[in-house]
């Protein structure tokens, strides 16, 4: 639920279309269905500070793109969904188990910063 919210308040932010039936999800997902959660009732006051922290990265990085400065950091700072990720296997595993694993929770980003750059300069820098 909070990948597909962020997806859809990025492409706001960015003027992309967004389908209806996105948005309306969206909405509901925001609104009712993660406050409901009970993974997330259970561990909001741990996950809410991730999020927190995660909107301000976005909104950090998307001003330095914006400024038409995309950096390697710009890029490492819109990958903020992955802290919350990593935080979720912590709560879900403990300290020993997530550092075991932490090295397949990065691996979940799929965009290169070749990619990225490309996005901002239409070429690698």
């Amino acid at each position: 639920m909070m990948f597909q919210v962020t997806q859809v308040f990025d492409d706001i932010a960015d003027g992309d279309e967004v389908p209806r039936e996105e948005l309306n999800k969206c909405i509901w997902n925001t609104l009712v269905a993660m406050p409901l959660n009970p993974f997330f009732a259970a561990n909001s006051t741990t996950l809410l500070p991730v999020v927190a922290l995660s909107i301000l990265k976005w909104q950090g990085s998307d001003a330095v793109e914006r400024a038409g400065q995309a950096n390697e950091m710009s890029f490492a700072w819109r990958a903020a969904f992955y802290d919350l990720c990593m935080i979720v296997v912590q709560a879900c595993h403990g300290v020993k188990k997530a550092t075991e694993l932490s090295g397949d929770v990065l691996k979940l980003y799929g965009e290169t910063f070749s990619d990225y750059q490309k996005e901002f300069y239409g070429r690698s820098i």
